[in-house]
């Protein structure tokens, strides 16, 4: 199980850092990164069916 949490907690990481680069490129924005880094995966979803 100790993998299992680890693939898990790497997994919210590169979603919460592929968030906060497509909202830096997108708005230049730290406040909107930060928010959109709370958001990881939703906010990385969101701007792929949007854009």
């Amino acid at each position: 199980m100790r993998n299992s949490a680890k693939a898990a907690s790497g997994g919210i990481t590169l979603g919460t850092l592929i968030a906060v680069l497509i909202s830096w490129s997108a708005n230049h924005s730290i406040l909107w990164a930060i928010i959109h880094g709370f958001l990881g995966w939703i906010y990385v979803i969101y701007y792929l069916i949007v854009y």
